[in-house]
């Protein structure tokens, strides 16, 4: 058997550093980003039912956008900024997965 090598790591928390033992979960883990308003995503799976808008339409803060129908409920998507619809990336009926462009805002409009 091959014994596993922890080494000590040095890790810096609110300008405080600790020595320590990396677990293999927290040395794999996703880094955070800030999420882009500008970029709607998909948040769950599912069938988008219905297209409020069009490209270059301006939509306000919490206007509807589209309608994505998931586990038999309808989610209304609401535009999180003011800005010119720039692309729509779905078309009707369309499965998405979670994690995908739906539309594109741009803000400068």
């Amino acid at each position: 058997m091959k014994k596993k090598e922890n080494k000590l790591e040095k890790l810096n928390i609110n300008y405080s550093e600790y020595t320590t033992r990396l677990s293999s979960k927290f040395k794999e883990r996703v880094s955070y980003k800030p999420v882009d308003k500008t970029r709607l995503m998909s948040f769950i799976p599912g069938t988008i039912i219905e297209i409020l808008i069009a490209e270059g339409d301006k939509v306000c803060k919490g206007d509807e956008i589209l309608v994505l129908e998931a586990m038999k409920m309808k989610n209304r998507i609401k535009s999180p900024v003011e800005g010119l619809v720039k692309s729509i990336n779905v078309e009707l009926n369309e499965k998405v997965p979670k994690g995908k462009v739906l539309i594109e805002i741009d803000l400068e409009a």
